[in-house]
């Protein structure tokens, strides 16, 4: 894919996943010979147009260290926040004397080691010549309901329309860097950075994503990376 455009990623990596109930966070979670977290930088690593991968990382954090992909040489480490978005924003923190405005950034989630390049082609592809950027996601399938407190149907939503998120997540550096530092200076919490680009006014585009790229959440979800890391070899 011949593109002059300069691409980097950034990996929030600093939570700790309680709902794995394991003793540590999730992202160091051993799965055929690695660790989740270095599958997913292994997603990235060595595409040629990736000239940096920025993770960022929890003050605490004992695991990282001992990973040999941590001296890699595109690999720049980042100090975690308390919550997701404050963790990207450390990561674009770290990019502001490397990186120029429009150079493109991929936030993934640490935890969703199962990408495949295929995707990574595509959203590059649709995106290279929008303004903004956009994310992969999923178009919905399901009947969607709405529920109250008590668990009680109170509503069904058209699903015509609505898409599940992915991540990477694309934007411009600079349009990027800007909203996530507004949402926090209003002090608004964000769940992905999607929502901080509409607050200020961009639509980002919407790509198809895979279903393989599941978000490994419970122990479950250990057996389809499993699957999946078979399938690659």
């Amino acid at each position: 894919m011949p593109d002059n455009a300069r691409y980097w990623v950034v990996i929030p990596a600093a939570g700790v996943g309680k709902r794995m109930e394991v003793d540590k966070p999730k992202q160091y979670i051993s799965v055929n010979d690695k660790t989740i977290l270095e599958h997913t930088i292994n997603c990235f690593i060595n595409r040629e147009e990736i000239v940096g991968v920025v993770v960022a990382i929890s003050k605490s954090d004992e695991y990282w260290p001992t990973l040999e992909i941590a001296e890699h040489e595109k690999i720049i480490v980042a100090p975690g926040g308390e919550e997701r978005y404050q963790s990207v924003f450390n990561g674009l923190q770290m990019l502001k004397n490397k990186a120029e405005s429009d150079d493109w950034i991929m936030v993934h989630d640490a935890a969703r080691p199962c990408l495949n390049q295929s995707a990574i082609d595509r959203l590059i592809i649709n995106l290279r010549s929008h303004d903004v950027g956009g994310i992969l996601a999923m178009p919905c399938r399901d009947t969607m309901k709405r529920g109250n407190p008590s668990g009680e149907i109170v509503d069904t939503v058209e699903r015509e329309f609505l898409w599940h998120a992915q991540t990477p997540q694309m934007f411009k550096f600079g349009k990027l860097f800007s909203a996530i530092e507004k949402v926090l200076d209003k002090d608004i919490i964000v769940t992905d950075e999607a929502m901080a680009m509409e607050l200020s006014g961009h639509k980002p585009m919407l790509i198809q994503g895979q279903q393989d790229n599941i978000k490994i959440t419970h122990k479950d979800d250990l057996q389809h990376l499993k699957y999946y890391l078979n399938e690659m070899t």
